[in-house]
Formats: structure tokens, C-alpha cells, sequence
């Protein structure tokens, strides 16, 4: 039985042509993929913000040297065990505008709940260097430890000695000629002064007339006058001195916070909470874990602060049960709280030190503030 034919030729059947249709999409598809991988290497105006590293205030931290040490230390007064954590969050900036996010990392992070996309103009401003950036955060991050450290102190009792003092002048300033950087402001038209907030006060109570003001210089008070100019601010008309102030204190122990590479305002009020859990008998979270976000100020009031949703995750990824959340970022905390963790919206010191204590006696955490969409 031939199993071949050696005498027969096969034919193979016609290959059928693509269609028109068919052929168009083959090539918008090659197109889309080629443009899609010119537009992954193109610069963005973009950077992405995500969950950066957590800290207990009443933990260690690592200092200059490499080796641990406590976050908070204080010597001067008598200090207690704490436990539980009272967490402070960061966040992250991936990108910088010498080295943008790349489109693909872009179309990731939209769709990530824990990131946010956001106009590199927002995190680094126009005509502002990555190095200017990092020294300005820093330098608030030391004016944030002191007002904390003052907020605490006075919390618990003590007199802080508050002093304002100019740190810098502004181009073009009302005050040029007339005060100089580390001149302490004593009193504006008669009136004692202790913060820019009471300074800003009596300017603006002024209507644009000079402004004495009784100051010191190298251990010798003088009276001089600055008359304000008047600038737009947030298109809002304001007069101004055109100088820098910041409070300093002569705080009567001495209380040493230990973070290195973190920068910013935003931790100033778990710094308050770290500080007096320290220097008080009762453990302020009754052992649980904590965390929170907010700036403050020696008075004791709480501020807004920026990437709130990326330190929510953070919070839930390191633990946290509750999270203090200033009550201005409320309506960006709506609806993004990740399951299981409780928040409580704080306006003052006081609020986060009554939170902290329904926390610790087992009460109804329910009646605490929180975030809600009227806030």
C-alpha cells in the first residue's frame, strides 16, 4: 500500500488577504504603540506624592551618627514611660524639576489610591532650586519643634518667654534700613508682642500709618517707625512690614527632638502630644497606637497641612487604630479613610488632648468630631 504519490502535487489553498479594516487597525495599532513609547520618555510637569516613612514621637530615631535615639528627650524635669505609639506621617515626592515621573510612572500612580499626581508647580515653585526647597522645609521643621515644644510646655504649665524676633527681610522691603535681621520686637504702638499674629493685628488696625515699634539690638532697646506698604496677597489687598518674624523661646528645660532628613511644619502637633506623654505620670494614648498630622502653634492651635491622604495609608500601613486630623483638611478626608482606621477631626491642642483621653479610657470614641462633607 503506497502510502505516497509521487505523481500528485498538492496545491496549498490561497491565503486570504487582510482587509482593509483589519490592515488600518494593524497600523494605528503599531502607530499608538510607537507614539506611546515616545511619550513614556517625554518630560511631565507632574510629580507624584505617596506614603513616606512613619515616626513614633515616643520611639527612637536614628541621628547624624547612625545610631538610635530618642525622638523626644528632655532633661531639666522628670520624665515617665510611655507605650503605644503616637505616630507623626511624611510623605514622599517622587520628582524633582531636574527629573520628572515619566508618563507610564504618571498613568500608575492615577490610578493608585495611596499616590497623588500633582503640578510640579504646587511642590516646587517657579524659579525655586531643589536645594532652596530643602532649606526652606528644614528651617521649618525647627520653627515647627519650637512652637511645639512652647505649645507643650504651656500646656503643662510653664513660662515660656516668648520673644519675636525679624529673621529676614523681604526684597523691597517697608522695614529696609530700619530693622535688621535678629532685631527682637518688644511692642507695636504700645502694645506688647509676642507673635506675628498680635503684630499683624496692629498693622492692619493701623490702615497704612507708621508704625512705632519699640525693639531690641545687641542688648539696647530703641522706638522706630516702619510705615507699611500695601501688597496683593491672594489678590487680597494687605499691609505689610516686609520682614520674616519668628518667636523665639527661653524655655525653662531643655527639650532636644531628634529627626533627621524630614522637613516641614506638619508634624508640629504630634511633637506637642510626644512631649507632654513624656513629661506626664499618665499615658496619654492608654497604649494604643496614635496617629496624627497638623502644624501648631505655642498657643496650642492646630493647622491644615498638605498630602493628608497619602499619611491615611500611611497611618493604617504602620498600625494606627486613630488618627488626628486637622479639622481644616477635613474635606479632603472625606471619603478617602482607609477601613479600620478611625479619625477625629482637632482644631486645638486641647481637642487632640481630649481625643487622646476618650482613647485611653475605653469611651464613645463615636461622639468625638470627625471629618464629614459639611465640614
Amino acid at each position: 500500500m503506497a502510502l505516497f504519490d509521487e505523481n500528485v502535487t498538492i496545491t496549498p489553498a490561497p491565503r486570504r488577504r487582510m482587509s482593509r479594516g483589519a490592515l488600518i487597525g494593524v497600523w494605528a495599532l503599531a502607530v499608538a504603540l510607537v507614539v506611546l513609547l515616545i511619550i513614556t520618555f517625554l518630560p511631565t510637569s507632574y510629580v507624584i506624592q505617596r506614603p513616606g516613612p512613619v515616626y513614633n514621637t515616643l520611639g527612637t530615631a536614628t541621628s547624624a551618627e547612625g545610631e538610635q535615639v530618642p525622638l523626644i528627650s528632655v532633661e531639666g524635669a522628670e520624665t515617665y514611660p510611655t507605650d503605644g505609639a503616637l505616630d507623626l506621617l511624611t510623605v514622599q515626592v517622587v520628582g524633582n524639576r531636574e527629573r520628572t515621573p515619566s508618563w507610564f510612572e504618571l498613568a500608575m500612580a492615577w490610578f493608585d489610591p495611596t499616590k497623588a499626581v500633582l503640578p510640579i508647580d504646587v511642590i516646587f515653585p517657579e524659579g525655586t532650586t531643589t536645594e532652596e526647597r530643602n532649606a526652606d522645609s528644614a528651617a521649618m521643621m525647627v520653627d515647627s519643634q519650637q512652637e511645639a515644644t512652647a505649645a507643650a510646655l504651656t500646656e503643662l504649665g510653664y513660662d515660656v518667654g516668648a520673644t519675636l524676633t525679624v529673621h529676614s527681610l523681604v526684597d523691597d522691603s517697608a522695614a529696609e534700613g530700619v530693622l535688621v535681621e535678629g532685631d527682637a520686637i518688644l511692642a507695636a504702638n504700645g502694645t506688647p508682642v509676642t507673635d506675628a499674629a498680635t503684630l499683624r493685628e496692629i498693622v492692619n488696625e493701623g490702615g497704612g500709618d507708621p508704625i512705632e515699634l519699640l525693639i531690641e539690638r545687641e542688648g539696647e532697646q530703641a522706638t522706630v517707625s516702619v510705615t507699611p506698604k500695601e501688597v496683593e496677597v491672594d489678590g487680597e489687598p494687605t499691609l505689610l512690614l516686609g520682614v520674616t518674624l519668628m518667636t523665639a523661646y527661653d524655655f525653662p528645660i531643655d527639650v532636644t527632638i531628634q529627626l533627621n532628613n524630614v522637613g516641614g511644619p506638619s508634624a508640629g502637633m504630634m511633637f506637642a502630644l510626644g512631649i507632654i506623654d513624656t513629661l506626664t505620670p499618665e499615658e496619654l494614648n492608654g497604649g494604643e497606637n496614635v496617629a496624627g498630622t497638623g502644624t501648631i502653634t505655642a498657643d496650642g492651635t492646630v493647622g491644615p497641612i498638605g498630602g493628608i491622604r497619602q499619611k491615611l495609608w500611611g497611618a493604617k500601613d504602620a498600625g494606627a487604630d486613630w488618627f488626628l486630623a486637622p479639622e481644616a483638611n477635613c474635606d479632603e478626608v472625606v471619603d478617602h479613610v482607609p477601613d479600620g482606621l478611625q479619625v477625629f477631626s482637632v482644631e486645638t491642642l486641647d481637642d487632640a488632648l481630649a481625643a487622646l483621653a476618650v482613647v485611653r479610657e475605653g469611651g464613645d470614641v463615636d461622639a468625638l468630631p470627625t471629618c464629614t462633607a459639611a465640614s
